[in-house]
């Protein structure tokens, strides 16, 4: 993976290329502090990712992609930021980011995000080949609605705070697959689906079971600060058992020893029909 970093700060550039390096992510193979020049290198260099800073001067991060997005579909886009804005985030998605790295920098989260990321690329490369068996008409409608499904389950995720957990490209791929082929949880089991994806699909689902946790974990949290707050009251229905989520809810306020458990096939059946109603 050749990774290009764009950012206004000379030690955040220096703690991700420490990080990207330790961590065996990839190659850096350029780096930026303003915008203008970010353009030009981005033109040059031709990345395979870019980790994009939201706040410049002179140019921030979201024009920067407005001008490289369409210009360059294939590279990938992180970006780097501390706002926290719903609003900007939901702009920032809609133009093409991928994924968002908070600050102060985190080498977990970053690695984490770049692994998701790479895995992403990868399964786009066999897209790629696959998409040769389909008449260019059908191929684009097929992608352009998976493209809205995708954005629709990526802000889900992120506004319940998972979507760079280890488990979030699972849930993806998972949840892609049932859209594409019409499916329901009640077709298959979880250890069925996840087999199309890999060899091992105990660990997949493992990895989905703790990330759907999280959720579960961070929506109590949610509750438990403000019980009218939307995406508690929308998702803790949608996409868990309520009762569950009370009792989850009772573990956090050490009332009980007992945690609330996850249905995975509801919280995936949830994930789908999300990515429909959260794409526009």
């Amino acid at each position: 993976m050749r990774i290009f970093i764009v950012d206004d700060n000379i030690n955040v550039v220096r703690i991700l290329e420490k990080i990207i390096y330790d961590k065996e992510l990839g190659e850096v193979v350029g780096t930026s502090y303003n915008g203008p020049d970010a353009l030009k290198e981005i033109d040059a260099i031709r990345p395979d990712l870019v980790l994009l800073d939201l706040l410049m001067p002179v140019k921030d991060g979201i024009s920067i992609l407005k001008e490289v997005k369409n210009k360059y579909p294939e590279i990938h886009y992180i970006m780097i930021s501390q706002v926290s804005s719903k609003e900007m985030i939901s702009k920032a998605y809609e133009n093409g980011i991928e994924f968002f790295i908070s600050k102060p920098i985190d080498a977990i989260e970053v690695q984490s995000v770049i692994k998701n990321v790479t895995y992403k690329f990868e399964m786009n490369k066999k897209l790629q080949t696959i998409q040769g068996l389909f008449s260019d008409k059908q191929s684009a409608s097929v992608l352009e609605h998976t493209k809205d499904s995708i954005i629709g389950i990526k802000r889900v995720m992120q506004r319940m705070g998972i979507l760079s957990e280890s488990g979030s490209q699972d849930i993806i791929n998972i949840a892609k697959y049932l859209i594409d082929n019409n499916k329901h949880t009640s077709d298959e089991t979880i250890a069925d689906l996840c087999s199309h994806f890999t060899d091992n699909p105990k660990v997949m689902e493992q990895r989905i079971r703790r990330t759907a946790a999280i959720g579960m974990k961070n929506l109590a949290n949610i509750g438990l600060e403000d019980y009218m707050n939307e995406i508690f009251t929308e998702y803790s229905n949608g996409l868990y058992n309520f009762e569950q989520i009370k009792i989850e809810m009772d573990f956090i306020r050490e009332k009980s020893k007992k945690r609330g458990k996850v249905n995975l096939k509801k919280f995936i059946d949830g994930i789908v029909y999300y990515s429909e109603t959260e794409k526009a």
